[in-house]
């Protein structure tokens, strides 16, 4: 079983890199702008993505300038010069959803982390200036009764994370 756990989730990851290089390009400029500048990289995470703001602040290398939003309410303390990254495991999460309004009420760019649900309107991945879309909607691996198992959103929202904060690290060192 591990085994083939492995393969799927290395699988997930290149499909990852593949399908969604553009958009962490494009929002790792993003949010390098507040860590360039005079601003904060506000990470805000739902359920287990609370994993990429620990990660951010107090793993081994952490991101310039991030700084943990455990609630909606310090997403209300964001300035002009100040980025987001929502991280949800679907982008109809209704937590995801209400952060993003208020950050466009307020004017403030951000980038989404989060599986797009198909037929949805109004959520994540509609209201952010980039998102990027996990792809993940069911277990890796059949169980013995019919179902899935093996749902890895942390795992791949850290590897979308650590893509982001090489590019951002890229894209600052040229700035320098």
């Amino acid at each position: 079983m591990l085994k083939m756990f492995s393969t799927q989730v290395a699988g997930l990851f290149k499909r990852i890199s593949e399908r969604e290089e553009l958009a962490i390009e494009d929002g790792a400029r993003l949010l390098a702008q507040a860590a360039a500048g005079e601003g904060s990289i506000y990470i805000y995470g739902i359920n287990e993505m609370s994993a990429i703001q620990f990660e951010a602040e107090n793993g081994q290398e952490i991101l310039t300038s991030a700084k943990a939003a455990d609630s909606i309410s310090v997403l209300s303390l964001v300035s002009d010069a100040d980025r987001a990254l929502i991280v949800s495991r679907f982008s109809t999460d209704p937590e995801a959803v209400a952060a993003a309004r208020l950050l466009v009420e307020k004017g403030i760019s951000f980038v989404g982390i989060s599986t797009v649900i198909p037929d949805s309107d109004d959520d994540l991945s509609s209201l952010a200036d980039v998102h990027i879309n996990l792809g993940l909607t069911k277990g890796l691996l059949p169980d013995e009764q019919g179902g899935r198992v093996g749902f890895p959103t942390s795992m791949a929202a850290l590897f979308v994370y650590y893509a982001l904060r090489f590019t951002i690290d890229e894209i600052l060192e040229e700035y320098e």
